[in-house]
């Protein structure tokens, strides 16, 4: 026999689990100096890249690469601000340092989860963060690819934020492509490509005729100063991240050869 008990509910509010979608800094040097030139490297000629995203700072490899580092908190958020990103957490520190992070202000997250990326070449990488919570409302479907018709020259650039980038003309030298997905491009590529740009380490990168400047697929790059072998060089190919005992590297493949 069921029985039914009246519950009461409060009028004003309700308490629910949420799903926050962040991004995580992967904090390698404790030197603001060098990250902030890097950041500039990476994101200064991309001002809308970031969109008030909430952000962890991952203090793991900070720890691994100089024990005990004492980053000054207060600083590090102004310079992440400066790139619209808007720190709320920290995660992977030593107490002193999680003591120093709640001083400035952050949350301790010690069960966020950062999804794999590959290793980057600065002291600092971006990448996806999921929290451990269910979410309340049934997730959308990601967007469609961003589909350009036209010829792209030099000085201009696209990116595709949260999806795959469809190129059908060419990409001139001195023009930029960038997605969070996918590239392709049904034409010549003989500017830079940058693809899984927050992150993504399962990103590629495809071109009738791979002749680019750059290609970079979760921060790992190579530019035109490395000559392509001749066996991929202005060929249908495509670029994609391989994980090695080493880190890992970009394999550039030729199709239908």
């Amino acid at each position: 026999m069921s029985v039914a008990l009246a519950g009461n509910a409060p009028a004003t509010f309700e308490i629910k689990s949420a799903h926050l979608p962040l991004v995580a800094l992967m904090l390698k040097s404790s030197d603001l100096t060098r990250l902030a030139e890097e950041l500039a490297q990476r994101f200064g000629d991309i001002p809308d890249f970031f969109d008030n995203d909430p952000l962890v700072i991952d203090l793991h490899p900070l720890n691994v690469a100089e024990a005990n580092a004492l980053p000054d908190f207060g600083a590090l958020q102004t310079l992440l601000r400066q790139y619209r990103l808007t720190p709320l957490a920290v995660r992977g520190g030593t107490i002193e340092q999680t003591s120093l992070a709640m001083a400035a202000g952050l949350t301790p997250t010690p069960d966020a989860t950062v999804q794999r990326t590959a290793p980057a070449t600065s002291p600092t990488d971006i990448a996806s963060v999921r929290e451990p919570v269910a979410p309340t409302t049934p997730t959308a479907p990601p967007p469609g690819a961003l589909v350009i018709d036209k010829p792209l020259r030099s000085g201009q650039q696209v990116y595709a934020r949260g999806r795959d980038l469809v190129v059908m003309a060419m990409v001139n030298p001195g023009a930029e492509v960038i997605a969070d997905g996918h590239i392709h491009v049904y034409a010549p590529l003989r500017g830079k490509a940058i693809a899984g740009a927050r992150g993504n380490a399962d990103a590629r990168i495809f071109a009738l005729s791979m002749a680019p400047e750059l290609i970079s697929i979760a921060g790992i790059y190579r530019t035109s100063e490395v000559a392509l072998p001749e066996s991929v060089q202005g060929k249908t190919a495509q670029v994609r991240l391989v994980p090695g005992p080493d880190g890992d590297k970009l394999v550039i493949d030729a199709i239908g050869a």
